[in-house]
C-alpha cells in the first residue's frame, strides 16, 4: 500500500475547493427556496461559508501559496466603464 499523505498546501487547496462547492450548493438552495424564513437561514449559512473560505484564502496568501498581483488602475477604470449601466 502506498502511504502518501497530503502536505499543508494540498490540504489547504482541497479545503478551498471544498468550500467553493459548499458555497455553490448553498447559493443554489437559497436561490430556489420559496420559504422566506428558510431562504434567510440559507443566506446566513452561505455568509458563514464565505467567511470560512475568506479565512482559508487569507491563510494561503499569507503563506505565499497563492499570489495575486495588484490591479492596474487603468484596468479598474475600464472595467467600471464596461459594466456600468447608463440611465
Amino acid at each position: 500500500m502506498n502511504n502518501q499523505t497530503m502536505g499543508d498546501k494540498e490540504l489547504m487547496d482541497d479545503s478551498i475547493a471544498s468550500q467553493k462547492l459548499i458555497e455553490s450548493t448553498y447559493n443554489t438552495y437559497a436561490n430556489e427556496c420559496v420559504n422566506p424564513s428558510l431562504r434567510s437561514d440559507f443566506l446566513n449559512i452561505l455568509k458563514e461559508e464565505h467567511d470560512i473560505q475568506a479565512d482559508l484564502f487569507n491563510e494561503v496568501q499569507k503563506r505565499g501559496w497563492y499570489q495575486t498581483k495588484p490591479a492596474d488602475q487603468n484596468d479598474i477604470v475600464q472595467s467600471r466603464q464596461k459594466f456600468s449601466t447608463s440611465s
